[in-house]
């Protein structure tokens, strides 16, 4: 084992783990005050839900050896996950160490979907959404693309960090609950703007912040690879942020702040599965190119449409995550890392295919599972809050706390 290694993934992980509650800020600035204290305490509840799950039987499910669709039970509870590595993933650090990285991807993925149904979904059938998501949805596709024995990871599929697994697996995911939700009363297909717009930012910095360790750390090492991975997050995210500006200059004739926010979040989608096979010149136009493709999204197709995708969880992560892997299968060079690949660009377009395959899959899967999940739910405890709790909020109705307190 390599302590520096060790040190970096941990370090890595917590940064990871950062990103849930920035979030829970990004997401809360957004929603009408009423609301806030809501999706904090989403935030917050997934953390600490996921967390139980991925011990007791999640991590096992996703990554021990099984079928090529989901992964066996021989480390439920963590039995045999201990200090010394485990070579497949890595020789250099210790498996609970790999364990728990992993851990903060499972916390975070589904708390993105929060995003698509923010202010209208009962606290209890989020809660028992949440952890059958995890189970059914997350672990099953995490196994396919990264676990051990993964009929995607066999194919050969290029994901270094979550493209699939986590962008468009939470993406696809978040439409489904909006279409199955419904819109919000009083929803007349336009964007309400954010209660707390300095409240976004702060969550985007710290989002970009902790996805630095989401990329660098999927590296396994501290490394080379981790340092490209580095440099082509913080600059694909970037240019994101650059080409919504000037977008939102052209068309809507000012630049806004919630527009660079929002863009550079969609450049971090993008380049998360590329990140460890790509250069930074082609990460430009990964980010540029998303921002685009995102914008066209939310501006246009969300409103042709008429779905009320709340915070547009699917226009930025799952639009944004489809680019994303699929920019990987054009872009990708054994250049950068010799174990990935080379892509449309290097004379490959079997990898393009190859993308194209595990993005299909990733949607079909994610979008019936979860559709199955909500309608077993709803038959259970209904999965919307009243038209009398809403017109309240849920802070006061699910909770009986407030985001802010006036005194008199």
């Amino acid at each position: 084992m390599n302590a520096g290694d060790t040190a970096f993934v941990l370090v890595c992980a917590a940064l990871v783990l950062l990103m849930t509650p920035a979030l829970a800020f990004f997401y809360g600035g957004m929603v009408r005050r009423k609301n806030v204290l809501s999706m904090l305490m989403q935030c917050m509840f997934i953390v600490c839900l996921v967390s139980v799950q991925w011990v007791a039987y999640g991590y096992s499910l996703s990554f021990g050896s099984g079928s090529g669709f989901i992964g066996g039970l021989q480390w439920a509870g963590l039995g045999g996950v201990d200090g010394a590595p485990y070579a497949f993933y890595s020789a250099t650090i210790p498996h609970q160490a790999f364990m728990i990285f992993q851990a903060m991807f499972a916390i975070i993925t589904p708390a993105l979907i929060i995003g698509a149904f923010a202010e209208r979904m009962k606290f209890s059938a989020f809660a028992i959404f949440m952890l059958l998501w995890s189970t059914f949805v997350y672990d099953p596709i995490a196994h396919w693309v990264w676990g051990e024995g993964g009929w995607l990871r066999n194919m050969g599929v290029l994901d270094f960090a979550g493209g699939t697994v986590v962008h468009i697996n939470a993406g696809v995911a978040a439409l489904v609950c909006a279409l199955m939700l419904g819109k919000r009363r009083g929803y007349c297909g336009t964007a309400a703007p954010p209660h707390n717009l300095p409240f976004t930012v702060l969550g985007a910095g710290l989002l970009w912040f902790g996805w630095f360790g989401f990329n660098s750390g999927s590296a396994l090492s501290a490394s080379g690879l981790a340092a490209t991975a580095f440099v082509v997050t913080n600059t694909a995210a970037a240019a994101a942020g650059l080409a919504w500006a000037l977008m939102d200059w052209i068309f809507h004739e000012k630049p806004t702040l919630f527009g660079v926010a929002t863009g550079a979040v969609a450049g971090l989608v993008a380049i998360t599965p590329a990140a460890g096979y790509v250069t930074p010149l082609a990460s430009i136009f990964i980010g540029a190119i998303v921002s685009v493709v995102c914008w066209l999204a939310i501006t246009k197709l969300k409103s042709r449409l008429g779905y009320d995708d709340t915070l547009d969880a699917f226009g930025v992560h799952g639009i944004g995550g489809i680019w994303g892997a699929l920019a990987t299968g054009l872009f990708a060079t054994r250049a950068v890392n010799d174990a990935g690949g080379d892509g449309l660009f290097r004379d490959n377009p079997a990898q393009l295919l190859t993308q194209g395959i595990a993005v299909g899959a990733t949607i079909a899967y994610s979008a019936v599972a979860t559709f199955v999940i909500l309608k077993v739910i709803d038959a259970i405890v209904g999965l919307r809050v009243s038209e009398r709790e809403e017109a309240i909020g849920l802070d006061l109705t699910q909770h009986r706390e407030a985001g802010y307190t006036v005194l008199e």
